[in-house]
Formats: C-alpha cells, sequence, structure tokens
C-alpha cells in the first residue's frame, strides 16, 4: 500500500502538466500510471525507477491510442449515412463499440503487469545493467519537476510570485515540512477569496447605488 501510495503520488507530479494542447496529445497518464504503479508494487524498486518506466509506456500507449482512432475514424462517416436513414439502433451500436474497445484495450494494459506476477518482473529487472536502472532513477528524480513546471508554465502569475518563493524558502531552507506549507498556502488562498470577493461585492453595490441615482435624476425631468 505505502510503495504504491508513493509511486502514484509521484507519478501525479510528472503528469500535472501534461494537459492536451491544439492537437497535441500527452503520454497516456493511465496506462503510464497503471505500469509504473505495478512495476514498483511488483519489483519493490524506488518510485523514481517506476517514474522512468512509467513514460515511455505512456509514450507507446498513447501511440496506440491515436492509431486506434485513426482506424476507428471511418465508422464516424458510417454513422453519417445511418444518420440518413434514421438507424438509431446502428449509431447506438457503433457508439458502443468504440468505448469497448478501449476498454478491452486498457484492460489488457492493466492485465499484463499482474498476469506475470513479481517473479517476472524481478527477472525483467536483473536483465537491465545497474547503470540503466541508475539513469531512470535519476530521470523519474526530474521528471515531477519537469511536470510541475509544465503546469506552473501554464497557471503561473508573475502577482503570486512572492507566495511561490515564501514556499520555496520555507521548504529548501526552513525545512517546513509539505504539509504545513500547503496549509499555509490554503489560508493565504482563502484570505485572497473572500478579500476579493468583498471587494467584487462592494463595488456592485456601488455600481447599482450610481445606476438608481441617475434613474432617479432622469425621472425627475
Amino acid at each position: 500500500m505505502t510503495t504504491g501510495l508513493m509511486a502514484g503520488a509521484t507519478l501525479e507530479l510528472v503528469w500535472a502538466g501534461m494537459v492536451p494542447l491544439a492537437g497535441a496529445q500527452p503520454p497516456n497518464v493511465v496506462i503510464g500510471g497503471i505500469v509504473g504503479t505495478a512495476f514498483a508494487i511488483l519489483t519493490g524498486q524506488d518510485p523514481q525507477v517506476a517514474v522512468g518506466i512509467a513514460v515511455p509506456f505512456a509514450v507507446a500507449g498513447q501511440a496506440v491510442i491515436t492509431l486506434l482512432f485513426t482506424v476507428m475514424s471511418p465508422v464516424m462517416h458510417k454513422m453519417d449515412d445511418m444518420a440518413d436513414e434514421a438507424d438509431t439502433r446502428g449509431i447506438d451500436r457503433l457508439n458502443y463499440l468504440e468505448p469497448l474497445i478501449l476498454f478491452i484495450f486498457f484492460g489488457i494494459v492493466a492485465f499484463l503487469p499482474i498476469y506475470f506476477g513479481a517473479a517476472q518482473a524481478e527477472q525483467f529487472v536483473t536483465w537491465i545493467p545497474e547503470w540503466i536502472l541508475d539513469g531512470l532513477g535519476f530521470a523519474g528524480g526530474i521528471m515531477p519537476a519537469v511536470g510541475f513546471a509544465m503546469l506552473m508554465k501554464i497557471m503561473f502569475k508573475w502577482t503570486y510570485a512572492p507566495f511561490f518563493a515564501l514556499g520555496f524558502v520555507a521548504v529548501a531552507y526552513l525545512e517546513m515540512p509539505i504539509l504545513g506549507v500547503a496549509i499555509v498556502a490554503t489560508a493565504f488562498a482563502a484570505y485572497d477569496y473572500f478579500i476579493n470577493s468583498s471587494s467584487k461585492a462592494a463595488t456592485e453595490t456601488n455600481t447599482n447605488q450610481d445606476l438608481d441615482e441617475e434613474e432617479d435624476y432622469s425621472d425627475g425631468i
């Protein structure tokens, strides 16, 4: 349980900034999460090594899913023909077909690591040279930072840069626990929310009063 939670949390940091933008599809987080977590539990390896294993599987899995979507694209034209013929049952069947294919694919991916079990997984690890495992561990240690940096690139505002600096100082120099930093950050966020809500309410009240005064003045004319 502990290993699974640690591996899952580490992978969540990696996936944090991986969102689809325009036509670019990120690695598949479901496949990567399943394979990486199962690998960490079955082999007892460090979660960082599991990240190094999960990312290539996530990339390969997304490539396969993209291929499946490409192969299934002609189904849309078939649905157009069925719509012209008012064949609602046929449209329903095709709508259920695509999720069923994806369900089978994800089921196979989730089943294989458990089917082969710890013995095969450990044997697989023994085949891998030590320097590759060290490299995977090093890459796995960097990937959460990369994922968080990608998320920051999307969401970051310079207005909040001082709070980011305070959090960094609290963790790096004051050795404050992450949970403590999260609680303090939540308090700051709640304070900012309530202050902004009060300011917005006051502004709306003043605006309504000004409109009422203008209406009274116009009625007097």
